[in-house]
């Protein structure tokens, strides 16, 4: 090989491994799954956060009719994003990302408030027994294979420190939530081979906080508590972009020293 071509070579090989090296320490993509009886809206204070912070995101309309198609619709979020994704799930979105959570770009798990179901759980089977004393939620009677909660209960069990304006618009805005969705059972929660991260929202009236922080320590979370309802990433979303912000600086510091 003449000195020349060896130049180039040499060339490129050292920007291959730029390259690589640079998508390696990339920051992530963050990839927010909303839960049941909202939509993708209203996770825009965390998403300008985020953003502001120089995070990708993407948020995820999943249509909350079943398991299966939820998961299919943030495996195509998590196929479309430029290198490793950061999962993060409210409520029943933490059911979705624990399942969807289990590709390959996947380097970590963020749970708001949220569900973290083990093999062969579902949202169904983590309710059927609430302990003594916890709130129910005003979830109305199915109607052709869909749930709303109570309009005249919405606020105070979903979105209790919401402002009361934008907790109205939420109620009258409601996504009815499949049945077969809460029956949706995981198969291998990603949890149990990535690292994760969990907000306990302290005030819940939805998924008690005593469920909540059983869920985490299962999981082996990395454990943040906030005063907050259900909607606490309407209502706090900065406590929310720190908690998904720690969970991107670590999944980067661990690619970067590879």
């Amino acid at each position: 090989m003449s000195k020349a071509l060896t130049i180039l070579a040499t060339a490129a090989g050292l920007a291959t491994a730029t390259m690589a090296t640079a998508a390696e320490t990339a920051r992530p993509t963050i990839v927010l799954v909303h839960g049941g009886f909202v939509d993708g809206s209203g996770w825009q204070g965390v998403y300008r956060q985020l953003t502001k912070d120089g995070y990708p995101v993407t948020v995820v309309q999943n249509p909350t009719t079943s398991l299966a198609d939820d998961v299919a619709v943030t495996k195509r979020a998590i196929a479309a994003a430029p290198g490793k994704v950061i999962l993060v799930g409210h409520s029943y979105g933490g059911v979705v990302v624990s399942e969807a959570g289990n590709d390959p770009k996947v380097a970590g798990l963020v749970y708001i408030a949220a569900f973290a179901p083990d093999a062969g759980e579902s949202v169904s089977s983590l309710i059927a027994n609430p302990p003594p004393g916890a709130p129910v939620p005003p979830i109305l009677p199915p109607v052709d294979g869909n749930l709303l909660l109570d309009r005249s209960k919405f606020a105070a069990s979903f979105a209790a420190d919401v402002k009361p304006a934008d907790a109205a618009f939420m109620a009258d805005s409601q996504v009815p939530w499949g049945v077969a969705a809460l029956q949706g059972a995981i198969t291998t929660p990603a949890w149990r081979a990535k690292p994760s991260w969990y907000l306990v929202a302290t005030d819940d009236k939805m998924i008690p906080p005593p469920a909540q922080r059983a869920m985490a320590g299962r999981a082996q979370a990395d454990v943040t508590e906030t005063p907050g309802s259900h909607a606490v990433y309407v209502a706090n979303p900065a406590i929310v972009a720190q908690v998904v912000e720690k969970a991107a600086t670590s999944v980067q510091a661990k690619s970067a020293a590879r």
